[in-house]
């Protein structure tokens, strides 16, 4: 049994402010600790429900967020970023299951810490529908015949991954009371709780349902800048369909590596926005 666990950072217990979760800031490495441990809660009950291997991916920002040294040993960890499939790199066919841990909710929505991808775009829509990343990553999960098996995090995420994935399991540790402010559970109670729903994902992995994803998507993303909608343009197959906007048609397993380089050229963009804004 090939578990896969992808962790986030603003849906972990205890975490709601930009403070904790950009380096450099006073909460960052109090964070750091709270990921870790949820980390590897995830990974505990997996191996507690029948797992033979677990690959974790660190999907938060820069993507080197995890303590390596506290977790689990049992586990392997992808880190570093750039990644072609960003918050679903070292996901295979090989998979049986993929567990989603501290999640959020997406830009435009009224959840804790909520973007989706980078705090660079605006809304990313598929087939005209504001979409999370979980919804997109459990895309590709399903192009590859990978069931989602758990998603955590605020109460909004939660409520989002209840309709795209039914079946699985969801817990939420914490309730949006705004953009940077939460009433969360105790991280001791949330770590309990992700690791009993890990468990018992794992063990029901078998009997979880297997969609196969639509054939072609169409995707829009908000981009920041007129600069940076400029820059996608580009792109073969992308349109700018308004000042800010690009329009293309991917699958589900070229989704994640599209917009892994429309965040890299958002935040080129925004460089270049920033320079001119500043220049005295």
């Amino acid at each position: 049994m090939q578990v896969y666990i992808s962790v986030d950072m603003e849906g972990v217990a205890g975490i709601a402010t930009l403070d904790q979760i950009l380096r450099g800031g006073f909460g960052y490495g109090r964070a750091q600790e709270l990921m870790t441990e949820e980390t590897n809660a995830a990974i505990a009950g997996s191996f507690d429900g029948g797992a033979t291997s677990v690959v974790v991916n660190d999907s938060h920002g820069t993507m080197d967020n995890l303590l390596h040294d506290r977790l689990d040993p049992r586990a392997r960890l992808v880190f570093g970023s750039p990644k072609a499939h960003c918050m679903a790199e070292g996901l295979t066919a090989e998979s049986d299951i993929a567990l989603f841990v501290g999640y959020h909710a997406p830009a435009g929505a009224p959840g804790v810490l909520a973007h989706t991808f980078s705090a660079y775009f605006g809304e990313v829509r598929i087939d005209g529908r504001r979409v999370s990343e979980a919804e997109v990553n459990g895309l590709y999960a399903a192009s590859l015949g990978v069931p989602v098996g758990l998603v955590t995090g605020d109460d909004v995420i939660s409520g989002i991954a209840s309709n795209a994935f039914p079946g699985a399991g969801i817990v939420t540790v914490k309730t949006a009371h705004g953009f940077s402010a939460a009433n969360t559970i105790a991280p001791s109670a949330a770590r309990e709780a992700i690791r009993l729903a890990a468990a018992a994902a794992v063990r029901g992995a078998a009997g979880l349902a297997r969609p196969e994803p639509p054939t072609a998507l169409d995707m829009e993303i908000d981009m920041p800048s007129p600069v940076a909608a400029e820059l996608a343009a580009g792109i073969p197959g992308c349109v700018r369909t308004s000042d800010r906007t690009i329009a293309t048609t991917v699958s589900a397993s070229e989704a994640l590596g599209l917009i892994t380089v429309l965040y890299e050229l958002a935040a080129a963009g925004e460089r270049t926005r920033v320079a001119i804004a500043t220049r005295r």
